[in-house]
């Protein structure tokens, strides 16, 4: 039995050297076999990604990657394809040199690189420079041919990792290939499906390169990438008080619409009841808009308890203020006790008073908020948004959604889950409300706050590429509400 069920697995760069050493120490399968392995993966892929590509040039760095790259040249070459290998130097070691002997050996040419000289052409370009052992900037000689290579308007494929990335993080310290498409080895790395890493890789695969399922036991994934999910079909008796009541909090003066999409997103994903606690000026506007929705005016905490004694959940945040109004109603909402989603001002608020959750509440905030909740900087949570999200669920004792480019749920028990979906016409206003609403209503239905963020997480983020259908640019949150509703009873949206 072969590993492909283990390429949803993601895993860290230490994790993955250690399956490697198992492979060589338990399995018998030396270093230079699995090169050879990796280099007649990665051209298969080249050849089904590109089949008409005929010359191929082939960049390669002095160690392991470079090795892979030697070898796919070598393969290329004796498929009948017109070659050539630029190398950063002459110096590489172990297996790699004898990779690189075996590429010589052939007719193959071979340049070295000089900051004076022409790309050559080709159909189609390897990058093999720098693989998953690199966590810092490339040096100036590397980056300059790298910027040279995403300047040139030809097809990149990527061995491993595109050199810059870190395949831990997703971060990129300096310079970085910018892939058209990624090809991986043994185990899919983690940081390749978030952050800054979603920029450079282009299309993802993994290939196990036909090692056995044995490797991988005892070897827990670091993460899992998010399934495809929906909740299964309603009993034929059902009625509206089986399917949860949420609350939603928020619209202070001006603020209306993000309550109003919170609301009506909760709605959209099968909230069985949607009440609203807002500013009264903001009734006839949601009446209007949304009949189905019960908003009412509160005015302050008194006001609120009895909403609170109906709700199941609670959505707290959207449009709420830091003012006195929205303070005073944050404080009574998380003095509840009731399950709750946590977003925008409500986590703007929880910075500034700190509190760890005892009962199921899920937290979805950006980056710029999550800095704010862990007392850090913006650059600090994305250069490494996992330990970032980690670090969040633990000390909020939440499940966090730490949204963006490859967003990430995190458990307080460490799990995490990374969501492939999404498109950068999202990040438009109103996008964060919809998915508080939807995250809301899967609590509210019975889901756990862990399974509701998952499955709101991918319904929300699958909606957005089904409303990008007709283009990126100008996509508002509204879009997302029609395919919301049917990827939320399991209808793929036409």
């Amino acid at each position: 039995m072969h590993a492909d069920r283990h390429l949803r697995d993601l895993y860290t760069v230490e994790q993955v050297r250690a399956l490697d050493r198992r492979a060589n120490d338990d399995l018998g399968v030396t270093g230079f076999e699995l090169m050879n392995r990796a280099a007649a993966a990665a051209l298969t892929f080249l050849c089904q990604q590109w089949p008409q590509a005929r010359r191929l040039v082939v960049f390669c760095g002095p160690g392991n990657n470079g090795g892979d790259g030697y070898l796919l040249a070598n393969l290329a070459y004796e498929a009948g394809m017109a070659v050539e290998v630029m190398e950063l130097t002459d110096t590489a070691s172990g297996d790699a040199a004898r990779a690189r002997e075996t590429w010589q050996r052939g007719a193959g040419l071979t340049h070295r690189w000089r900051q004076d000289a022409s790309l050559p052409p080709a159909d189609v370009y390897v990058d093999a420079l720098y693989g998953t052992g690199l966590n810092r900037a490339p040096e100036s000689e590397a980056s300059a041919l790298i910027e040279r290579i995403n300047a040139a308007s030809i097809p990149v494929l990527a061995l491993d990792v595109p050199s810059g990335v870190n395949a831990d993080t997703g971060h990129c310290p300096g310079t970085a290939i910018r892939a058209h498409a990624t090809v991986g080895f043994i185990a899919a790395k983690r940081g390749l499906y978030t952050g800054q890493a979603t920029t450079k890789t282009g299309a993802v695969v993994a290939d196990a390169l036909g090692l056995p399922d044995i490797l991988w036991q005892g070897m827990p994934a670091d993460a899992v990438l998010l399934d495809a999910m929906h909740l299964g079909p309603r009993s034929r008796d059902a009625h509206k008080g089986d399917n949860g009541h949420v609350l939603a909090i928020g619209g202070d003066h001006g603020t209306a619409g993000a309550i109003g999409l919170c609301s009506e997103a909760a709605l959209r994903c099968g909230a069985g009841l949607v009440s609203v606690a807002t500013r009264t000026e903001n009734l006839f506007a949601l009446n209007c808009a949304r009949p189905e929705l019960m908003p009412h005016g509160v005015h302050g905490p008194q006001e609120l308890q009895a909403l609170l004694t109906r709700a199941t959940v609670l959505a707290v945040g959207p449009g709420l203020g830091q003012a006195a109004w929205g303070h005073a109603l944050w404080l009574t909402a998380l003095d509840s006790g009731k399950p709750l989603v946590l977003d925008a001002d409500g986590l703007n608020l929880l910075a500034q008073e700190q509190h760890r959750f005892t009962t199921p509440a899920v937290l979805t905030p950006h980056p710029g908020e999550a800095a704010r909740l862990l007392e850090k900087s913006n650059a600090d949570i994305q250069q490494d948004r996992f330990a970032a999200a980690r670090e969040l669920a633990q000390r909020y004792g939440a499940v966090i959604v730490l949204k963006g480019a490859g967003s990430l749920i995190a458990h307080p028990d460490g799990r995490l889950d990374v969501c492939t979906w999404g498109n950068p016409g999202m990040a438009s206003g109103g996008m964060g409300d919809l998915l508080t609403g939807v995250i809301a209503a899967l609590m509210a239905q019975g889901s756990t706050a862990w399974d509701a963020a998952r499955i709101g997480v991918g319904l929300h983020a699958r909606a957005g590429d089904v409303a990008a259908r007709k283009g990126e640019r100008g996509l508002l949150a509204t879009d997302l509400l029609e395919p919301l509703r049917a990827l939320g009873n399991g209808i793929e949206h036409e």
